[in-house]
């Protein structure tokens, strides 16, 4: 008979155990679903922020390259007519090569544009990055450095 209270109060003591770590674990449940939900906002906003500046780099450059193109032809036919009676074909030699030049620079400034560094979504994922970091060290558990 004496067993009977003893079996009672094991079992209430692993049903509370069995208690704190269902809250336990509700309670990380929700602490991940929080980091979740912060990270999904955080990458929304620079998805949006990402194509507000593709647009703004894209309708700008449209607008540099037609007023860039109509000042290069009348520059072109400008320069032309000024040597049409000394030399024509070495000044419309020298324009394609210039044109060419001008070309050659600008596909090289689009590739140093589109090869830089940082890439998209970079501080979603470094904030992605932190969150596993500090996610690993609380696994670890606390320092027992400094204890005696």
């Amino acid at each position: 008979m004496s067993e009977s209270p003893q079996g009672a109060g094991a079992a209430g003591g692993a049903d509370g155990a069995r208690g704190r770590l269902m809250s336990s674990v509700q309670g990380l449940a929700a602490t991940l679903t929080a980091i979740l939900q912060t990270r999904l906002a955080l990458l929304a906003t620079e998805v949006e922020e990402e194509k507000q500046r593709l647009l703004g780099v894209l309708a700008w450059g449209a607008i540099a390259i037609l007023m860039g193109t109509v000042a290069s032809v009348f520059l072109a036919a400008f320069i032309t007519v000024l040597f049409w009676d000394t030399h024509p074909m070495l000044v419309l030699g020298g324009l394609t090569l210039a044109f060419a030049a001008a070309c050659l620079w600008a596909v090289r400034r689009v590739n140093a544009i589109t090869s830089s560094p940082e890439g998209m979504l970079a501080a979603s994922l470094a904030e992605l990055q932190a969150d596993q970091e500090a996610l690993l060290a609380a696994a670890k558990g606390p320092s027992t450095e400094g204890k005696v």
